[in-house]
């Protein structure tokens, strides 16, 4: 059986890496007495699969990750098991029924929808402007671990949003895809807002149909 899970990352868990983060999740199936398939060979692997890995310091509402079983369990049940054998800052949200043979996870991700929370008072005029021309540019020339990139192809929506409480904030759609991850960072430093002044919260991942 091949189960997908949508979780929240929140709290002091924003600084767990991804390959703590799958650590993590094998030791709750197994406290959660729940059976986790694993691979064959010398140093078998559990079959958990996490869409996309989320950058230290984010939080998130929307993380996904898929589990094999080897015997039928009902979606209801995963949820019951995991829900007091995980962390507290990781909630689960939906448990669904995935075909067997349905693609790898991380192959379906095609984007990632951000919101990034100010800290730092900011004139509203002027960062609208900012993203305007932002968004008009042709290219975003930028480098990358030594490398040189086009941003601007890998911005697919970025707005100004005035929260409920009047704050100023951010939001922005970025492509996921493979080779072609747009990065929050990246966006900010462009905007001239430093990333340290912000706090940024995956809110969706969006997989090819």
């Amino acid at each position: 059986m091949r189960a997908r899970i949508t979780f929240t990352k929140q709290g002091a868990l924003r600084y767990t890496g991804h390959l703590d983060l799958h650590r993590l999740w094998e030791r709750a199936m197994r406290r959660a007495d729940l059976p986790l398939s694993y691979s064959q060979g010398f140093h078998p692997q559990p079959k958990i699969s996490i869409a996309a890995a989320l950058p230290l310091g984010f939080s998130s509402r929307a993380e996904v990750v898929d589990v094999r079983f080897n015997e039928e369990i009902s979606t209801e049940e995963i949820a019951s098991r995991l829900k007091d054998n995980l962390p507290v800052n990781i909630k689960v949200t939906k448990v669904e029924g995935v075909d067997e043979r349905a693609p790898a996870l991380q192959t379906q991700v095609l984007s990632a929808t951000y919101d990034v929370h100010l800290t730092e008072p900011v004139d509203k005029s002027d960062l609208t402007r900012k993203v305007g021309e932002l968004m008009m540019s042709e290219s975003l020339p930028r480098e990358r671990r030594g490398k040189s990139y086009d941003l601007r192809p890998l911005i697919e929506t970025l707005n100004v949003v005035t929260e409920a409480n009047g704050k100023v904030s951010l939001r922005m759609t970025l492509s996921a895809r493979d080779g072609a991850t747009g990065r929050p960072e990246e966006v900010l430093n462009m905007l001239d807002i430093e990333p340290e002044y912000t706090s940024v919260e995956r809110t969706r991942l969006i997989f090819q149909a």
